[in-house]
């Protein structure tokens, strides 16, 4: 099946039924709020409070009809999950707010037939509409949160340019096959996931991956389906379709996680099961003891009145929301979450890993410094002249320099190798050498610079220059640091996070790198193998520990670790070691994991506290603990505190959009 096809129908349905259930609860409040209208005009209770009387025949069997349709229509949604919830044996909100309902509805019904006691059809209608409209807030608010989804869809283009026999054809997105050749035009999406085979542009990632600048690409680079090509034109050989697709496994992770188990989801079920309880012992004894005190009417309402105000409402509502917008931010920004304990666990880390080569480091050679005994522009034209001629890795970087830094190099004659020492051309009448120490020895050159032993005992490869039996300049070449490295090692330490490196390097390396980025301590000389004993080591010494790695030769120290982070996924989302997968190769997004993490926690105990805590003053006015000075709360007041607690709850949720994850 076409990911597009299946992802659009996917994300349809589900809009569609969380479109449905809210309109479900607007129709039903709509209704039900008409009909109240009649109902609280009818009831003697607000006629005293209003001064005003109206009379009908048959006043109290029409409130009885009227208030059946609303508890029947109105309340149906509670009733249908107070069956299912005593079905499951899970009592929780929607027992409570069904039972209180049918105490308020059956309890006036009776007062109409027999003609005795007080009703509560006003209480009954009001309560009944509060709570849809609860509902309803709570549907919408899950519906805006859930729709990050829904954007990731959209981003995909519908149509695509497909290069066949020499011609071009626009097909449908959900044709494409592997190997077709797309043409992709300036300001287009990329039609589906490939690797550029003709032409050279720069291409925002932003809505995918979060990389905020426009990146540069050429022939061989990888592509993603739903970026968007800036400048000029691309072919893309087309290499996954379907489900296969970066933005199909991104949809699939972001969906996976949202409806994950959360640590904290499993308190808010607690809380929800103590308050049923709660609510269903202190509503009995606040019956009896009003009944036992001669007012049974009165002894109804307060029973009916704390088990409104107890219902857990709102905590439905507290984790599962904070978890969809917190799931969408991250993988807006590149941080797909698998393992959403995992992810609440990243708020208490104490010690981060990381794996040298490739995470912190570029994971490729490169000029890092550079010492000139003539001038310096002519030494890196020299040497770049003659690299030019090689296919060997240091050669390779050292041209790459020369071009950086806008140096174009010169025609060689007489070029040779000499094997395993360097090589040897002539550049405008001069003999030039270049190569390492063993070169110096056969010419015999003696180094005498203090500054070139200090770069070879940081573990750094040093090429020498000579013009003409002379030296002329050096190179010392090493795996580059990335500069976002810096950032992420300093952000971890002022979080009062300790660093660690692990690497298979030798010691004056390990060495190195950790004292140029301020790196708490290092394991060097690591073998993939013995990466996990080193996560253990710290988990032993107390340490809450993440480890950092590209997720291949590192997969056992991940799984070890409390939190794993594959690092610089790229288009390959489906790192099943990773608890967590950073799509950029980027480590300053590390920290990120953590702050997002703290914050949506802190979000989460937050919600739980509206949702919940102002029980603890609200069930003791509820049941009439302080009626002698005059303080008492009414059901539908009751309902409307539940609500609100429910709003709070929703706009509360809303606020983590305006963390800023950078």
């Amino acid at each position: 099946m076409n990911t597009q096809n299946h992802s659009h129908k996917h994300n349809s349905n589900k809009k569609h039924d969380h479109t449905s259930h809210i309109q479900d609860f607007k129709k039903r409040f709509v209704i039900s709020a008409i009909l109240t209208i009649p109902v609280l005009l009818l009831s003697e209770m607000i006629q005293k409070w209003f001064s005003f009387s109206i009379t009908i025949p048959f006043q109290k069997e029409v409130l009885l009809i009227l208030s059946s349709v609303i508890y029947f229509y109105g309340g149906y949604p509670f009733l249908k999950g107070l069956l299912s919830e005593l079905k499951n044996k899970k009592p929780g909100m929607m027992t409570l707010i069904g039972t209180a309902i049918s105490v308020a509805f059956f309890y006036s019904a009776l007062t109409v037939l027999t003609g005795s006691g007080k009703e509560f059809f006003w209480e009954l209608a009001t309560l009944i509409d509060v709570m849809l409209i609860g509902h309803y807030i709570e549907a919408k608010s899950i519906l805006g949160a859930s729709r990050a989804l829904e954007e990731l869809v959209k981003i995909m283009p519908k149509t695509a340019h497909l290069i066949k026999n020499g011609e071009i054809i626009d097909v449908p997105v959900s044709q494409l096959k592997k190997g077709d050749v797309v043409l992709v035009k300036a300001g287009e999406k990329i039609p589906s996931d490939g690797i550029v085979v003709e032409g050279e542009s720069y291409v925002n990632e932003s809505l995918l991956t979060g990389e905020s600048k426009p990146v540069l690409k050429k022939v061989g680079s990888k592509v993603i389906g739903g970026s968007i090509n800036e400048e000029g034109v691309l072919k893309v050989k087309i290499q996954k379709t379907g489900e296969e697709t970066y933005l199909s496994q991104v949809i699939k992770l972001v969906k996976q996680a949202q409806e994950s188990r959360s640590k904290t989801q499993d308190l808010a079920n607690r809380a929800a099961a103590f308050l049923f309880y709660v609510a269903i012992i202190t509503g009995s004894i606040t019956y009896i003891i009003w009944f036992l005190k001669g007012s049974p009417d009165f002894a109804l309402e307060r029973a009916v009145t704390v088990l409104v105000i107890a219902c857990p409402h709102a905590l439905g509502l507290a984790v599962p929301l904070v978890v969809a917008i917190s799931t969408s931010i991250t993988a807006k920004n590149g941080i797909l979450i698998r393992d959403r304990k995992a992810f609440e666990q990243a708020k208490d880390l104490t010690a981060v890993i990381f794996d040298k080569t490739g995470t912190l480091t570029e994971g490729k050679f490169g000029v890092t410094d550079l010492i000139s005994f003539i001038d310096k522009n002519e030494l890196i034209k020299i040497a770049s002249s003659i690299e030019q001629n090689s296919e060997h890795i240091i050669a390779k970087a050292v041209v790459k320099y020369a071009k950086e830094k806008g140096i174009k190099p010169e025609k060689v004659e007489e070029y040779r190798t000499i094997p395993g020492k360097g090589a040897y051309g002539i550049i405008n009448g001069k003999e030039i050498y270049i190569g390492g120490p063993n070169l110096l020895k056969e010419l015999d050159i003696p180094v005498k610079d203090i500054k070139i032993t200090d770069l070879q005992k940081e573990g750094k490869t040093v090429i020498f220059v000579i013009v003409d039996r002379k030296l002329a300049g050096i190179f010392a070449l090493s795996d580059k640091i990335k500069k976002e490295s810096y950032e992420a090692v300093k952000q971890l330490k002022e979080m009062g996070i300790k660093v660690y490196m692990l690497t298979g390097d030798a010691e004056d390396v390990a060495k190195s790198v950790s004292k140029i980025l301020g790196i708490d301590d290092y394991f060097a000389q690591v073998l993939p193998h013995q990466k996990a004993e080193k996560v253990e080591l710290l988990k032993k010494q107390g340490y809450k520990v993440a480890m950092v790695g590209d997720g291949i030769n590192d997969a056992p120290a991940l799984v070890t670790a409390d939190v794993g982070i594959a690092i610089g996924a790229g288009t390959d989302v489906a790192i099943e070691s990773a608890d967590i997968i950073l799509v950029r190769s980027n480590p300053a997004d590390v920290p990120k994991i953590i702050k997002i993490s703290r914050a949506t926690y802190s979000k989460m105990v937050q919600n739980l506290w509206w949702a919940a805590g102002y029980n603890i003053v609200a069930i003791p006015l509820a049941a009439g603990l302080l009626y002698s000075y005059g303080i008492v709360i009414q059901p539908a007041v009751g309902a409307l505190l539940m609500s609100i607690s429910t709003v709070i709850v929703a706009v509360n949720s809303q606020t983590l959009r305006r963390f800023r994850i950078n």
